[in-house]
C-alpha cells in the first residue's frame, strides 16, 4: 500500500463525516455549518483530484496497515473543528464567514497552483530546480496555501483547540518536512543563491 492511498481516503471521507456531524447535532439550519461542509468538502474532492491528475511523488511512499492508521488518526484531528463547529451549533456573523471564505480561496490557489507548477516543470525539465513562478520568493508555496486552508477550517469553529492543532501540525510535521527539503536541494549549484532571495514558508515574513 502507498501512503497516498490512506490520506486520500481520508480526505475524501471527510465531507461524508461533516455531513453526518450536521446530521447528528441537527444543524440544517446553520449557515455557519453549511460553509463549513462546502469548504472542508470541497478541499477533501480537489485533494483526490490533484492526486490523480498532478500527484506528489513524497505520497508514493510504500506504508503498512500500522502506519497508515498513525497516518489516519493523525489527519482525523483535524475533524476537531466541525464537530466544535456543529456540537456547539456555532453561528458566525456574515464578514466573519467571508473572511473565512476569502482565506480558503487564496489557500486553495497558492496550494494547487504551486503543486501543478512543481508537477509540470519536472515534467517538462526533471532534474531541474524549480525557482520560478509561484515558487520565486517562497521555497514551500504549497505548505503556505494548505496554512491559509486549514486556518480558515479553523476559525470557522470559533474556538482555540483547532489553531493549537494546526500550529502542532506546523511545528511537529510541516516545518522539520521544509527543513529537509532544504537539504535535499542543497545539492544543486544554484541552490544557495535561491535561498537567499526566497522565505521558507510564509512570503515575505519567514
Amino acid at each position: 500500500m502507498k501512503q497516498k492511498y490512506f490520506i486520500d481516503s481520508h480526505k475524501a471521507a471527510t465531507g461524508l463525516v461533516v455531513l453526518l456531524m450536521m446530521a447528528i447535532f441537527g444543524q440544517w439550519q446553520n449557515t455557519t455549518a453549511w460553509i463549513y461542509l462546502a469548504l472542508h468538502g470541497t478541499y477533501g474532492i480537489l485533494w483526490v483530484l490533484k492526486s490523480r491528475i498532478f500527484p506528489d511523488k513524497s505520497w508514493e511512499a510504500r506504508a503498512n496497515w500500522g502506519y497508515g492508521l498513525v497516518i489516519w488518526g493523525g489527519l482525523t484531528l483535524y475533524w476537531i473543528a466541525p464537530w466544535l463547529l456543529m456540537s456547539r451549533g456555532v453561528q458566525a456573523p456574515p464578514w466573519y464567514l467571508g473572511l473565512c471564505v476569502s482565506l480558503y480561496a487564496f489557500g486553495i490557489f497558492f496550494h494547487y497552483a504551486a503543486d501543478m507548477q512543481k508537477y509540470v516543470s519536472l515534467q517538462i525539465q526533471p532534474g531541474r530546480l524549480v525557482t520560478g513562478g509561484l515558487m520565486a520568493r517562497t521555497r514551500n508555496m504549497n505548505y503556505f496555501g494548505e496554512l491559509l486552508i486549514y486556518l480558515a477550517f479553523a476559525l470557522l469553529a470559533r474556538h482555540w483547540l483547532p489553531l493549537v492543532i494546526l500550529a502542532l501540525f506546523v511545528a511537529a510535521y510541516w516545518l522539520p518536512n521544509m527543513r529537509r527539503k532544504d537539504r535535499s536541494l542543497a545539492r544543486y549549484p544554484e541552490f544557495a543563491a535561491y535561498r537567499q532571495r526566497s522565505k521558507l514558508f510564509i512570503p515575505f515574513i519567514f
